[in-house]
């Protein structure tokens, strides 16, 4: 039996995946990168039915980072409500906002180890970005 690296073994499973899951798509409403960051962080502990509710009326009110770094707590809080744990929830979009504003330009950074550094944002978010806003290869 030949040996296969593990590159090769990762490749074939994606390969499997994608057959068997030919329209995998995130549920997630977003226009752009940052919307998707919002999203995601929102998501937690959440459905993605209740966050696309929220969203809707939460992305007319703040346009981007600035809007978002700037709201007052309870404010974002009272916007955010229904997503549950919306304290915690405000706080992190408003620290990553701010950071985002800070160290990027106000624009969300496109690779793993940027997006790492993020308050809010672990592995699974900044891979969801990646592959669903840029992308990119990322699991």
């Amino acid at each position: 039996m030949p040996v296969r690296s593990d590159k090769e073994r990762v490749a074939e499973i994606l390969r499997r995946l994608e057959r068997a899951y030919p329209d995998a798509k995130l549920a997630l409403a977003y226009r752009n990168p940052f919307e998707l960051l919002v999203a995601l962080i929102l998501a937690a502990q959440c459905t993605d039915e209740k966050v696309n509710q929220v969203t809707k009326e939460l992305f007319r009110k703040y346009k981007g980072p600035e809007d978002f770094a700037r709201a007052p707590q309870d404010e974002l809080e009272r916007d955010i409500y229904a997503t549950g744990f919306y304290r915690q929830k405000a706080k992190t979009l408003r620290a990553c906002c701010a950071a985002l504003i800070e160290r990027f330009g106000g624009q969300v950074p496109d690779n793993l180890d940027d997006l790492l550094t993020l308050p809010g944002v672990g592995r699974k978010t900044a891979n969801i970005l990646l592959g669903n806003a840029f992308g990119k290869p990322a699991i």
